[in-house]
């Protein structure tokens, strides 16, 4: 390849409170190389961006505010999207690869989940075929953890999960000195944690009670219980506790609801005309609860995945250097891989970075290991609780201040000479 070809870097899918810090890593570690990568340009809202040819020159932006992308939760830097190129779609592949000839880009990162890594190994492939010399590298980010395989080979853990995991351990901690409090009145209190299908964001409840003192139950998607086992379990632990308090998954059969999809065909639970904690909430008051007084329930909604206070530091360090080695994948020519995160074995907990083709990833599912649901179905073992602790780290993340209010990254609103007629992508064209 020649030297010196520009970079195009993109996100896809929900957002984390740590992908900024990925973002930047590429940003500033192209930097550390100039006889090898060009400018770097940001997709605006994902792979949309390079469709439309809006690219966001990050190289021509002031490197404080790109520092400050450490501690700039969510997609708001550069924007993501939930645009899925379809095999079908042959316009739009092809118009990438125009894209990327008329822009003179030789290196494409995209930060994502399964689908996403789909993608950039079909725009490597296609390119290849084309006859444009590009390297194409992943970078995983899911807060759900579903990326990979169920014996953790291909990928430990994704960058956003110990965030997630530490924002609900605190907010289980704090949640429960209120319920301790006002039991007399409420005793049973229903929190709903996100997780379409895969069970590791509620799971993580379990880290505010390791030695499971406070009267807490979890149910999983993949807990197989009814609405009924719900009911008996928490009017059991009334009966011992005088309170209960619940975390359930976003994903938990409780029927049909008006479930929204998006255009990945996932389930938007938090665009749904109802919740699962609306129904359980009704269906235990309506039943009627082993106490005086009424079930409470508490939906947190994206603040899961932008609530930068309850950031890991681990998860925000990881994700950086998950970033990293991803460029330098890209310098070595290692295109069509993800750079993945492996645990080292050994009590002191350790990880190291390596690669995995994207087409194993795009191709993997991930399930939350059965051995660790307790066998109540209503708790995770000590096992998961080893896995997890880790990843959330020690202590409070330090967010700049000015004048009481959290300072983000502002990006200039600087983007790259369209080189290309202007381009409608295929999804929104009318039948």
């Amino acid at each position: 390849m020649s030297d010196n070809r520009n970079v195009v870097v993109a996100q896809s899918g929900g957002p984390s409170p740590v992908i900024n810090n990925s973002l930047r890593a590429i940003v500033e570690t192209c930097r550390a190389f100039p006889t090898s990568f060009g400018r770097v340009l940001g997709g605006w809202h994902g792979i949309e961006g390079v469709l439309t040819e809006d690219l966001l020159d990050l190289s021509g932006q002031c490197e404080d505010e790109i520092a400050l992308l450490r501690t700039t939760p969510a997609a708001g830097s550069i924007g993501t999207c939930r645009y899925k190129l379809k095999e079908s779609q042959r316009d739009d592949f092809a118009r990438v690869v125009d894209v990327f000839a008329a822009q003179r880009v030789g290196y494409f990162f995209y930060i994502g989940g399964n689908d996403s890594m789909d993608t950039a190994n079909k725009v490597a492939r296609l390119a290849s075929e084309r006859g444009l010399d590009l390297v194409a590298v992943g970078v995983p980010k899911t807060i759900d953890n579903d990326v990979g395989d169920s014996a953790f080979q291909l990928i430990d853990h994704t960058p956003g999960f110990g965030s997630v995991a530490r924002y609900w351990m605190c907010m289980v901690q704090n949640a429960n000195e209120e319920n301790a409090g006002s039991c007399p009145a409420d005793p049973v209190l229903v929190m709903q944690a996100m997780g379409r299908k895969i069970g590791f964001i509620p799971a993580a409840a379990r880290l505010a009670d390791p030695n499971r003192d406070i009267p807490l139950q979890i149910y999983l998607a993949e807990s197989k219980l009814s609405l009924d086992d719900l009911t008996d379990r928490v009017n059991d632990q009334l009966r011992r506790d005088g309170r209960c308090m619940v975390v359930i998954s976003e994903g938990f059969d409780v029927g049909d609801f008006g479930k929204r999809k998006d255009s990945f065909g996932h389930v938007q639970f938090s665009s749904s005309e109802t919740t699962v904690e609306q129904i359980v909430v009704n269906h235990l008051n309506s039943v009627g609860l082993k106490a005086r007084g009424a079930a409470r329930g508490n939906v947190p909604g994206t603040d899961q995945r932008h609530a930068i206070a309850y950031a890991s530091t681990v998860d925000l360090d990881e994700a950086y250097k998950v970033g990293q080695k991803a460029v330098l994948l890209a310098a070595e020519g290692q295109s069509g891989h993800m750079a993945t995160i492996l645990r080292e074995p050994g009590l002191i907990y350790s990880v190291r970075y390596d690669k995995v083709p994207l087409a194993t990833v795009a191709n993997s599912e991930r399930t939350f290991p059965a051995a660790w649901i307790a066998p109540s179905r209503t708790d995770v073992t000590d096992d998961f609780i080893a896995y997890a602790r880790p990843l959330v780290g020690e202590d409070w993340v330090s967010v700049p201040m000015i004048h009481g209010r959290q300072r983000f990254a502002r990006l200039e609103p600087r983007f790259a000479e369209k080189k290309l007629p202007a381009y409608l992508p295929e999804a929104y064209r009318a039948s």
